[in-house]
Parts: C-alpha cells; structure tokens; sequence
C-alpha cells in the first residue's frame, strides 16, 4: 500500500462534518478468501506513533507485586480485593473504563473466575500474545510503556478486522504511518498475507468510509 494514497484519503476523511471534540480515526480491511469457521486472526500491533490519546491499564496482580506494578498502571488490583469485584456491574465498568489489563501468570485461573466473562467478551482478556501475562518478579515498565501504544487486531466473527489507528489531533503523516504498520503486521499475520486483503477504508469516529 503505498503511503501517498492513504494521505489523500486521510485528507478526505477531515473534512467531514466537525465535532467538538477530537474523533478518533478507525481503520477498516475487509478480508477475501478467509474462512472465519476455519481461521482466525488475533495479534498485537504496537503503534509507532501511538494513540493519539493515553491509554489506561489495569494490573490484576497478587499483594506481593503490589509496589513493583502501581506505579506505572493506573490501577492495581489485588487478589485480596478480587471479592469486590463480584458484583457484574462493577466488573462490566472496569472493562469499559481501561484500555489493557495484565495478569500475574500464576493467578490466570482466580483472574478467569472472577473477571473472564466481561473481559473476554470485549476482547480484553490478558493474553500473552499481547505480552500481558506475566511471571511473578515481572519488571513491567518496559511493558506498560509499550501497552500504551498497542491495539488488538482480530478477525473471528466477520471477515473483516477494525482497529483505532489514531485521532484528529495527530498529523497525518503520523496517522498513515500506523496505518501502515498495521498492513505490514496483516501481511504476516494472515494465512496468505496481503492476498487475503480485499479493501481498506478510513474514517472519522462520526464520518463515513473512505476507500484507501
């Protein structure tokens, strides 16, 4: 794909109607030749220019890393804690309200217990694909860092994957360079690589598509 194309597409993309706010831009590739009965896509892409926005993480660890996690996740909950979170209410909020979660390794099966069903039905369960499960004496900073430029690209229901890329206030160029680091990501990543990629669209998060 060739970085040119996606800058005019980008460009139209802006000039839909404008909000009081900074809409976010979303990346759309409908696939061809891909089964989803029979094959899956699930991956990581570490945006090199980020967000465009702070992304929020939760750390579902025991008491013992505590200290070592809190500092750089923006919530710490310990299994100790885990009880309060029995409530659905509660735990369907958390999902909403952060971005990634990691997991100590050793606690993965209370973690499931307690909030597997809410966090698996949006995609937000610690996966180590995503380097989100992690050994008790994890020294995270470097993980975290990373988290908070990194989306989840999937493809299981629909022949197609949607992902953030970006928002208004980043330059375009930054914008198209996500873009294409996704693509080459999918070019890997899919049983037979570009060939599976039919067509690829931006848009604003209140605009329509627009064909790259």
């Amino acid at each position: 794909m060739d970085k040119s194309q996606i800058l005019v597409a980008l460009k139209k993309a802006r000039e839909s109607k404008k909000r009081n706010f900074a809409q976010g831009f979303d990346l759309a590739v409908s696939l061809k030749d891909f089964d989803v009965n029979k094959e899956k896509v699930e991956d990581f892409v570490k945006l090199p220019k980020g967000r465009g926005k702070t992304l929020k993480i939760c750390a579902l660890v025991g008491p013992e890393m505590r200290n070592a996690v809190e500092k750089y996740c923006d919530l710490t909950i310990t299994t100790d804690s885990f009880n309060e979170y029995e409530n659905s209410r509660k735990v369907r909020k958390l999902a909403r309200d952060y971005d990634h979660f990691i997991a100590q390794a050793n606690l993965m099966a209370q973690i499931a217990k307690t909030f597997g069903k809410y966090l698996g039905s949006i995609g937000k369960m610690p996966n180590p694909k995503g380097g989100q499960i992690i050994p008790p004496k994890a020294n995270i900073e470097h993980l975290v860092k990373n988290l908070k430029d990194t989306i989840r690209i999937t493809a299981k229901k629909s022949p197609a994957i949607n992902c953030p890329v970006g928002n208004e206030n980043m330059s375009d160029e930054d914008v198209a360079e996500n873009i294409l680091s996704i693509i080459d990501k999918l070019n890997t990543t899919l049983p037979r690589g570009a060939s599976n990629i039919s067509k690829v669209y931006i848009k604003t998060t209140m605009g329509g598509p627009i064909k790259i």
